[in-house]
């Protein structure tokens, strides 16, 4: 039944969100032309409260809870669990004091408005998984952008989202080089529960009134860590944490 009541709203959900994405691209265009990178950066932290206020009409609500944690004027690695791209603009509204960037695949730099334009000119990275050099190579200018202006990066270690909330293994490659490569950063385990409802059916229609959580655990700083150490406690936290 939540099916069938979910086609029509999910269609209101979808043009409210390509409407959001097609007005802010020329707004975010002209903020990082003319006024330069804070511009930019509150230009697309607004775009994405607009995109998180617009999930109200599927019944989507949001908690996003410990942020008080996390330490300020410092790099932030952000690892997460990956469950939809619903885990996206909540977290760079309610992270937008860290300035959070994204470790993405490069496909996703084009196409898209809005979204390709701040992954290509907002210092994200944007990599070919099938070309490992490129990739590293990547998450390295990232890291070093993060560490050299206090910035936080994103990153999803299990690689793809998972369809029914159940961790999937991390991977190491991406971490090993942001550790290595931003020495002043912490990681910051989050663990995120219940948006993989959001499309529980597929792409199309959309779950409805779901509750998705956002839980911030105590940062991790890396200078006090070998990357073994770190890396097995990050992924213990944000596991032990997900709801089943």
């Amino acid at each position: 039944m939540q099916k069938i009541i979910s086609y029509p709203i999910s269609i209101l959900y979808t043009f409210l969100f390509l409407f959001w994405l097609c007005v802010f691209h020329p707004i975010q265009w002209l903020c990082f032309n003319i006024f330069g990178y804070n511009a930019h950066k509150k230009c697309v932290a607004i775009m994405n409260l607009f995109l998180v206020r617009s999930t109200l009409v599927l019944g989507t609500t949001h908690s996003f809870k410990g942020i008080e944690k996390l330490p300020k004027n410092v790099p932030l690695i952000i690892v997460a669990n990956h469950q939809s791209l619903y885990d996206i603009p909540p977290v760079i509204w309610f992270l937008r004091g860290w300035h959070p960037k994204f470790i993405s695949k490069k496909e996703l730099g084009k196409g898209i408005p809005s979204v390709s334009y701040n992954l290509r000119n907002g210092g994200s990275a944007l990599i070919d998984r099938k070309d490992g050099k490129q990739s590293l190579a990547e998450i390295k200018k990232c890291a070093e952008f993060i560490n050299q202006n206090n910035y936080s990066v994103v990153i999803f270690p299990e690689g793809t989202r998972s369809k029914t909330g159940a961790p999937k293994p991390f991977s190491v490659n991406g971490l090993k080089m942001l550790y290595k490569f931003a020495p002043d950063a912490y990681f910051a385990p989050i663990t995120i529960n219940n948006s993989w409802k959001m499309t529980r059916f597929g792409k199309f229609p959309l779950g409805l009134g779901n509750k998705l959580e956002f839980q911030v655990h105590e940062p991790l700083k890396i200078s006090e860590y070998s990357f073994d150490a770190i890396f097995e406690k990050t992924e213990a936290i944000i596991t032990q944490h997900i709801k089943k």
